[in-house]
């Protein structure tokens, strides 16, 4: 915005627009705009000449403008439930930088199970996003049938759900409900249990029969826990039932309720390691000396990158067959198992 004279001496601001720019760097309009536009042909000399006359000028890109012309924005939406989980938040907080640095901007829309999927879709489409990453915990149904009439990429991150031209990175849950089991029997314990809220989580659902099947082939007996939701409150009312069950060995399938986990047991006295723990996704607080959590390292930074791969590539090859990648885990092995 620059001042400029009115006819009773006040001055009011005037926008500077892309024609202001073109004139003083001394280029075409269509040359300014090529210089703000990601891996379009144009010199280095002009875009250094464009780049300053913006400087100067106090100049910025109307984005959500030229997505009128364009008919598709540089956003990104980013549709996400459960974000009271630090996991959520660390997953989020990279997926926004992978997409920066590949110029698009996201969008975060929060959802739960209260809140219409309309409202989400309407704003998605409203915006004109260039794409949609689904979390795990969304509910993606709608989404995805809304947004593919629409002709708009989506890629679904530790979601089960199979959709045409739908794209999906899911972490290897099936390594995890592996490992863990055979950790637990390595580390002493004798009767295993599985924390799950699998009717509400696709990733818990998956870790569960995971480690229950390795259970089973190793001819080991263990008990299904379900929860309503797999959170920290949850996990800390559960603790007491390990207990009664006499469960020495037990697998979270998030950190967030393997935390509540072993809150719960020094709360009902029994925080003296005697019942082994391992929990999934290895959050900040899984370290902490409250907790020193055995648990899964799932790179949040790689399956960031992974997952706007995906979404760039579909964006490229919009009828390409659905395509699905894992992201890999590592066992954290701490104090707690």
């Amino acid at each position: 915005m620059r001042p400029r004279e009115t006819s009773g001496g006040a001055r009011e601001l005037r926008r500077v627009t892309s024609f202001d720019v073109a004139r003083v760097a001394g280029v075409s309009r269509a040359a300014v705009s090529r210089a703000f536009t990601p891996d379009a042909s144009v010199s280095k000399k002009t875009r250094e000449k464009v780049y300053q006359a913006a400087k100067d000028l106090g100049y910025r890109v109307n984005y959500l403008a030229r997505s009128l012309t364009n008919k598709r924005s540089d956003l990104v939406g980013l549709v996400a439930a459960g974000l009271d989980n630090p996991f959520r938040t660390r997953q989020l907080d990279h997926l926004a930088r992978a997409l920066i640095a590949r110029n698009y901007r996201p969008i975060l829309l929060p959802t739960s199970k209260e809140v219409d999927t309309s409202t989400v879709i309407g704003q998605l489409l409203h915006y004109a996003v260039s794409g949609v990453i689904v979390t795990s915990d969304a509910p993606p149904s709608h989404i995805c049938e809304e947004c593919a009439a629409e002709g708009v990429p989506i890629v679904l991150v530790n979601k089960g759900e199979d959709f045409p031209f739908v794209d999906r990175v899911v972490s290897d849950d099936r390594m995890s409900g592996y490992t863990a089991a055979e950790h637990l029997l390595a580390a002493g314990a004798k009767r295993l249990g599985v924390i799950a809220g699998t009717a509400v989580s696709y990733t818990a659902r998956r870790r569960a029969e995971a480690f229950r099947s390795r259970c089973s082939m190793l001819g080991v007996e263990t008990q299904l826990i379900p929860v309503a939701l797999n959170d920290y409150q949850h996990g800390r009312d559960v603790a007491p039932q390990l207990l009664d069950l006499g469960i020495d060995g037990v697998f979270s399938v998030n950190d967030y309720m393997a935390c509540g986990v072993l809150d719960g047991l020094v709360g009902a006295g029994n925080g003296d390691g005697s019942v082994k723990v391992i929990g999934h996704d290895d959050i900040p607080q899984a370290s902490w000396s409250a907790y020193e959590l055995t648990t899964f390292l799932q790179p949040a930074d790689l399956q960031a990158e992974q997952v706007v791969d995906l979404l760039i590539s579909r964006m490229a090859e919009p009828d390409a067959v659905a395509r699905v990648e894992f992201t890999p885990v590592t066992l954290i092995k701490r104090r707690s198992a």
